[in-house]
C-alpha cells in the first residue's frame, strides 16, 4: 500500500463540535497506526457562512486535544495552500475540463425561480428529468448563452449526472453501497462568485494532495456517488 495520507477538512463556520473532534481523531489514529500523514485542510469555499476566528479556534482545539496535523495551515507541507479559498484558480481549470467534455453545464436559473419550482412541486430536483426544461446551456441557443455569460449574473455550473446508471463503491463500514443516478441531482460544482462547492473542491484536493483514505462522518455517504462520478469524468 502506498503511504497513508488522510485529511480532516472542517469548514470555518463556527466552533469545532464533538463530531468533528471524533472525525479528526479517527484520521489521526489511522495515520499514526500506518506511519502516515495527518493533514488539516480548511474548506472555506462557502464565504457566506464564514465566521471570523473559526479557523484559529479549530487549530487551537486540535492543539488542546494533542491531535496535531503533520501538514496544514501553520504546520507546513508541500501540498498547499491548505485553505480552499486560496486555491480558487486551480478549481476553475478543472471545472472548465468538465464543461469542455460535456460533463458539466452552465445554469442560469435564479434562486427565486428555483424556489418557486420547489414550492409548486415539492419532489422537484435539478436532474436528468428536469434539466431540459430549465434555463441552462443544454437548452438555450449558443448566442443567448454567450450573452448570459457576459452579463455574469445568476451563473452556476452543474455536473451532468448520467441517466439510468447504478453507482457502486466499497465502504469500509457498510460494505458495498449502491446508488441509482435517478436518485441524484445535478449538483452545483461552481457558484456564481467563482468559488467551487464542497463536492468539486473536495475531490480535486483529495486527488492533488494524494489522499489515500477518506474517513468522514456518515452524513457524507450519500454524496459519495457524486464524487465517484466526478472521479470518473476526470479519468482518475
Amino acid at each position: 500500500m502506498k503511504q497513508v495520507r488522510v485529511r480532516f477538512a472542517p469548514s470555518p463556520t463556527g466552533a469545532l463540535h464533538i463530531g468533528g473532534v471524533r472525525t479528526a481523531l479517527y484520521n489521526y489514529l489511522f495515520a499514526k497506526k500506518h506511519g502516515g500523514v495527518f493533514i488539516l485542510r480548511i474548506e472555506d469555499t462557502d464565504q457566506t457562512r464564514y465566521v471570523p476566528g473559526a479557523e484559529e479556534y479549530i487549530i487551537e482545539s486540535l492543539r488542546w486535544f494533542q491531535i496535531l496535523p503533520d501538514e496544514g495551515p501553520g504546520f507546513g507541507g508541500k501540498y498547499g495552500p491548505y485553505r480552499q479559498s486560496e486555491r480558487k484558480t486551480l478549481y476553475a481549470n478543472y471545472v472548465q475540463q468538465l464543461i469542455d467534455a460535456g460533463n458539466a453545464y452552465y445554469a442560469f436559473d435564479t434562486p427565486d425561480e428555483l424556489e418557486a419550482l420547489r414550492e409548486s412541486d415539492p419532489p422537484f430536483k435539478y436532474d436528468a428529468q428536469s434539466r431540459m426544461k430549465l434555463k441552462n446551456s443544454l437548452v438555450l441557443p449558443p448566442d443567448e448563452v454567450s450573452t448570459l455569460l457576459e452579463n455574469g449574473r445568476n451563473i452556476a455550473i452543474r455536473m451532468k449526472v448520467p441517466e439510468n446508471e447504478i453507482i457502486t463503491f466499497e465502504d469500509s463500514i457498510r460494505g458495498q453501497v449502491s446508488f441509482s443516478t435517478g436518485e441524484l441531482d445535478d449538483k452545483v460544482i461552481m457558484k456564481g462568485d467563482g468559488m467551487p462547492t464542497y463536492h468539486m473542491a473536495n475531490i480535486v484536493d483529495d486527488r492533488l494532495m494524494e489522499i489515500s483514505h477518506v474517513i468522514r462522518g456518515e452524513e457524507w455517504l450519500s454524496s459519495t456517488a457524486h464524487h465517484i462520478l466526478l472521479y470518473r469524468f476526470f479519468g482518475w
